[in-house]
């Protein structure tokens, strides 16, 4: 089982939602923020590839929106979903997974483009099952206030419509070797998986610890909708990895990929840096 870390480019989002009630005295020296108070963020995805399975976790926002809608994100950086797909000599079409932790648009906007001639929305990756958890699709269709913005229909229903969706419930498994973690505070049933890595494993965090500077239990988004299941979840993650040297997989830090764990005096924080 081969590991490549996938960047898809960086976005903007408002620092203080991103660190809840933490003081912007304190977190601006963790991700300093712009003159509108926005910080960068990394949509960093990780392929896995096994035998002739080729998986997908995540695949960025996509390029579909209009001008307006990423002008609110502040699209930059150099990288790309296909270049970075290509770098390692593969293309969508070679995808035979496609797993999604969730269906906010910077997770899973890459899955859906328009045709040549912008008549109609296709999956991109027209070989791959698209797994979901069942729980969070069915959240995702009739989304509570707090979340709808997130939910775009145009990355959603395409999939169900093309026939490649597969949903997920616990204690099921896409892969024999990958299991999954579902957590519940940032968003109904987000999917963690957890994949065999030099001997130990790697958790892909998704959005329930963003970046290494969310390990503090406190720090926790203003986006979650229940942030003390997200301190609880942290908690038990944090712990569990650090009692088995796992590694994290951090998809939205701007600088760190993935670190090991140790124990401080201030809590559990980044151990050894790792790249893959």
């Amino acid at each position: 089982m081969e590991l490549f870390t996938i960047e898809t480019g960086h976005f903007k989002l408002d620092g203080g939602a991103m660190f809840g009630v933490v003081p912007k005295s304190i977190w601006h020296k963790l991700n300093p923020a712009d003159e509108n108070n926005m910080i960068s963020l990394a949509m960093r995805c990780l392929l896995v590839q096994d035998g002739k399975r080729l998986i997908l976790i995540d695949n960025g926002m996509g390029n579909k929106q209009d001008a307006k809608f990423f002008g609110y994100y502040y699209l930059h950086g150099s990288h790309s979903l296909d270049a970075s797909l290509a770098k390692y000599g593969f293309s969508r079409a070679d995808v035979t997974d496609m797993v999604l932790t969730h269906l906010h648009f910077d997770h899973c906007g890459g899955s859906i483009a328009y045709n040549s001639d912008r008549t109609k929305l296709e999956t991109t990756f027209p070989n791959a099952t698209y797994w979901v958890s069942e729980a969070h699709w069915n959240e995702a269709l009739a989304p509570n206030p707090r979340e709808k913005a997130s939910f775009l229909k145009e990355n959603i229903m395409p999939i169900q419509e093309s026939g490649q969706l597969q949903l997920l419930q616990p204690g099921q498994q896409f892969h024999p070797e990958i299991d999954l973690l579902f957590t519940q505070g940032h968003t109904q049933s987000m999917m963690h998986p957890i994949v065999p890595f030099k001997g130990s494993k790697l958790i892909y965090l998704a959005d329930v610890i963003p970046t290494q500077a969310h390990l503090p239990i406190p720090y926790v988004m203003g986006y979650d909708v229940r942030p003390l299941d997200t301190m609880k979840e942290k908690t038990d993650i944090l712990q569990m990895a650090l009692e088995n040297n796992w590694v994290l997989y951090f998809e939205h830090d701007p600088h760190l990929q993935a670190c090991t764990l140790q124990q401080t005096e201030k809590g559990i924080r980044v151990g050894e840096q790792v790249s893959l």
